[in-house]
């Protein structure tokens, strides 16, 4: 399938950011998705935010697997680098980039069912390795690829547009991301970039792995009356718990919110989360209480959205791994590689 180039156009007194950038310097080629497709709105969302955040598009690597959403990455960010990996293999791939280089910025996107089916082991494991990156899991029940089949994500007795209901209980992201160790979880919508757009930004400032579960109807095969991934029926049940806005260090926090309202997180980069809770006796800092939020809300077919969880405390990879300031591949070779004689002397010790 063939893409487009968009030609960038500069306005006079177009806004910039630190970088002396435009937001369309954050665009990719033109989209070959369905017109309507929710995925084109989380990839300008993402644009948003990178543009926001004044960061510099050759430091970023973007890295997919296989699906519609996996296309994405074409979409946004010409200039970053980029790798189309296989089927389901993604958060491998990303996970030795980021060994080797911890200096990029480095997004996985994906959908549900290269992450929930084929790729669900490798998922699991980059969470628990805490892999500094942010994920975005694109969500709409279906294997739209390949006509519409029910993903793992689908929600029991959701209907498909031509067929049967769904008669499997589905894997939830957020809670299986609760359950082996993930320090960054949210989910929003495709069409609420009020909030998604806070929560990209904050999931790339967190240092360690960060899970953003984004509804994105197919408007192909699942956005009909019946799905629970339709626009319609999303609409309906979004129930937004915590709002969550990203401060840079650089930038004074102001608020006007009243005392127990907003609770301030500090990142490793000096900047804020600010978490204004719109849900009283919710807390995105306790693990447990999450994770019974979120079970909760699946029993009153509620799509809890916002920052569900956020953990500072934990060391991502490369702190718990003590791998150095250096980026592994800027070490030079007789650094890597001290000889002979320290080897065996090395290996004595475990004799």
């Amino acid at each position: 399938m063939t893409s487009f180039v968009k030609p960038k156009i500069r306005r006079k007194n177009e806004p910039v950011n630190a970088l002396n950038k435009v937001r369309a310097d954050y665009d990719g080629t033109a989209s070959t998705l369905c017109a309507g497709c929710g995925h084109d709105s989380v990839t300008a969302s993402l644009a948003r935010a990178f543009y926001e955040l004044s960061i510099d598009p050759q430091q970023v690597v973007k890295v997919s697997g296989i699906g519609c959403s996996s296309k994405s990455p074409t979409y946004f960010m010409s200039d970053a680098h980029a790798a189309n990996t296989v089927h389901g293999r993604m958060p491998a791939f990303a996970t030795g980039a980021i060994a080797a280089n911890s200096a990029l910025t480095y997004i996985g996107i994906s959908g549900d069912g290269d992450s929930l089916s084929i790729g669900l082991g490798q998922l699991a494991h980059a969470m628990r390795r805490n892999v500094d990156m942010l994920y975005m899991l694109y969500n709409n029940g279906v294997y739209g690829l390949t006509k519409g089949q029910f993903s793992a994500s689908a929600d029991l007795g959701s209907t498909a547009k031509k067929g049967p209901a769904n008669e499997l209980p589905p894997i939830d992201p957020a809670a299986l991301a609760l359950s082996v160790g993930a320090t960054f979880i949210a989910r929003s919508f495709s069409g609420d970039r009020e909030q998604l757009v806070p929560l990209i930004k904050a999931g790339l400032k967190h240092k360690g792995f960060a899970l953003i579960d984004v509804i994105s109807p197919c408007v192909a095969f699942n956005d009909h009356k019946g799905s629970t991934k339709s626009y319609a029926h999303t609409y309906q049940y979004y129930h937004k718990a915590v709002h969550a806005d990203y401060v840079p260090p650089s930038e004074e926090i102001m608020t006007a919110y009243g005392e127990g309202e907003l609770m301030p997180v500090e990142l490793h980069d000096g900047g804020t989360i600010r978490l204004r809770k719109l849900d009283g006796e919710y807390d995105p800092r306790d693990r447990a209480a999450a994770f019974a939020k979120v079970l909760d809300g699946q029993d009153k077919d509620e799509i809890l959205t916002g920052l569900l969880y956020i953990n500072e405390d934990q060391p991502d990879m490369h702190a718990r791994k003590n791998t150095g300031p250096r980026p592994l591949n800027q070490i030079p070779y007789a650094e890597l590689n001290p000889g002979a004689e320290k080897l065996a002397a090395l290996q004595m010790t475990m004799r």
